[in-house]
């Protein structure tokens, strides 16, 4: 089963015959820390849930950039508590859908 609405509303599903069900989550929020490190955020589309990623900056150097979007297990999503970071996540996601493709280096 696919729900893949693309619109930022709802919740990007997919499920196949022998996959586990995965969530699609796109990219909201990008930081670097002084201890080299680039922050990741990548939420879903309604701004609830999200998940945070640290990476070497290293590693991003050498062409490696970061997808738009991931589908990944909806068991490592978190809740996101404040209404403003809801409100903020769900906006950059929609311009992430927007204006870009979800395999798309960003």
């Amino acid at each position: 089963m696919s729900k893949d609405t693309g619109t930022g509303e709802g919740t990007d599903v997919k499920q196949g015959a022998d996959e586990d069900e995965t969530i699609r989550v796109w990219m909201v929020e990008r930081g670097y820390t002084n201890r080299d490190l680039i922050t990741l955020v990548y939420a879903t589309p309604d701004g609830e849930r999200a998940i945070h990623n640290e990476r070497a900056a290293a590693t991003m150097s050498g062409g490696s950039g970061v997808s738009a979007a991931r589908d990944i297990d909806p068991k490592r999503l978190e809740p996101v508590e404040e209404e403003e970071t809801i409100g903020r996540y769900r906006q950059e996601a929609e311009r992430t859908i927007e204006n870009n493709e979800p395999d798309e280096t960003i």
